[in-house]
């Protein structure tokens, strides 16, 4: 019960909290492969596709949470309830992420012996 969680819950422009979020995620995968991932809250606005950034003048990191299964980042979840208050539920994730309701991600993070949120 070794287990890393980085939660993810702010959005993707106006702080740099989801590209240090990611930093984090890519570092420590080189040392654990035990690691769950987590968007909640406005933070599931970090996997919508077809994000234009470089309109507000930031960077372009989004596509780089393609890389987290590379890296055997495997345990990817986007909670259900967040997406649907943000009107995202149909669209598509730039990942292949487990969509679960807020109960099986609390039940999720429980598991994980520290969790870092971004």
């Amino acid at each position: 019960m070794n287990k890393l969680g980085f939660v993810f819950s702010t959005g993707p422009h106006g702080t740099a909290s989801g590209r240090e979020g990611l930093d984090a995620v890519l570092a420590m995968s080189n040392f654990s492969e035990d690691i769950a991932v987590f968007f909640i809250g406005d933070g599931v606005m970090q996997l919508i596709s077809g994000q234009q950034p470089y309109a507000v003048l930031c960077r372009d990191y989004i596509s780089t949470f393609k890389i987290l299964t590379l890296c055997d980042v495997d345990n990817i979840y986007v909670c259900e309830l967040s997406l649907a208050e943000r009107g995202l539920s149909n669209l598509l994730l730039i990942v292949d992420a487990d969509i679960i309701p807020p109960d099986d991600i609390s039940s999720r993070l429980v598991e994980c012996r520290k969790v870092l949120q971004f």
